[in-house]
């Protein structure tokens, strides 16, 4: 078993830590929260003074935070992740960030002898909690293989998507199709509603054709044809509407970096932007369907 440095223990990071306690690892947490590090205490983590302490000898560091310039300073301010783990150790960054600090702090990794990953992640609080997440990982094969068992004991599904920074490009790209989609489902439940069709009729044809798509038959907008989707229960998030337009904040940004054409991409920011700015950044991403009509 290892001892591993967590750092960010908040709706995500902290269900990740408490499977990595119930896999037998020694967890050493930070955050800025005190809830949260008397959740990890409960849990039977042990609990650091700071970043410096929580990595001090860590054999691993899984960091879990949000934004690129938080991951910068953690790994690479004096005191932090790169002057206090253990020589050669494994780097676990599970923050959803833009690519090009992903590629920054790995090449900072690398200089100074350790292996790194960018391991975002997929499927939510329910899935941290559940071990069900999916992680995308970018980095070279060794660090891929070294990181492994450890995705493992939190997620169901680890992919390979590439070399440093592809981790993040697999999130944004696949949150990018996400926030479309729920918005042209969402549109096609007002459509329905204005000509008089039955949602569940709906429901019925487009999630048994061409139509069928996950936002419809797992993450269904409205009431009724999916009893588990948040449009069940007042749209309280399991994906918030803040974090679906910081994911797509972000897929624009690499779009214009890259020169990648984007409309529609671009079309979903503009609209969570607007349904964020009313006040509903805390609801669930799927409640978009307000909106525009559909509720």
């Amino acid at each position: 078993m290892s001892r591993i440095a967590f750092i960010g223990l908040g709706n995500m990071g902290l269900p990740m830590a408490r499977n990595l306690l119930k896999a037998g690892h020694t967890v050493v947490g930070f955050d800025l929260a005190p809830q949260s590090l008397a959740a990890l205490a409960e849990a039977g983590g042990v609990i650091a003074g700071s970043v410096g302490d929580a990595a001090s000898g860590a054999e691993v560091v899984v960091t879990m935070l949000p934004a690129g310039r938080h991951v910068r300073g953690v790994y690479e301010d004096a005191g932090n992740v790169f002057d206090t783990a253990a020589p050669a150790a494994l780097l676990i960054d599970s923050s959803t960030i833009d690519v090009d600090s992903a590629r920054a702090v790995a090449a900072a990794a690398a200089a100074r002898g350790f292996a790194m990953v960018d391991a975002p992640v997929s499927g939510g609080t329910g899935g941290a909690a559940a071990g069900t997440l999916t992680f995308m990982v970018g980095g070279s094969d060794e660090a891929m293989e070294r990181a492994r068992p450890y995705l493992s004991q939190m997620g169901k599904t680890v992919v390979h998507t590439g070399g440093p920074g592809t981790g993040q490009a697999a999130k944004i790209c696949n949150n990018m199709i996400l926030g479309i989609s729920m918005i042209a489902v969402s549109e096609a439940f007002a459509l329905a509603d204005k000509l008089g069709l039955d949602r569940q009729k709906l429901f019925d044809v487009s999630s048994t054709s061409s139509g069928q798509c996950w936002s419809l038959t797992t993450y269904c907008p409205v009431p009724g044809p999916v009893p588990t989707s948040p449009a069940n229960r007042d749209y309280a998030p399991g994906f918030a509407v803040d974090m679906m337009l910081k994911d797509l904040k972000l897929a624009q940004a690499a779009a214009a970096s890259s020169g990648a054409a984007t409309p529609l991409g671009a079309s979903a920011a503009a609209l969570y932007a607007l349904f964020a700015a009313a006040g509903n950044g805390h609801l669930d991403f799927s409640a978009i369907v307000k909106m525009l009509g559909g509720s």
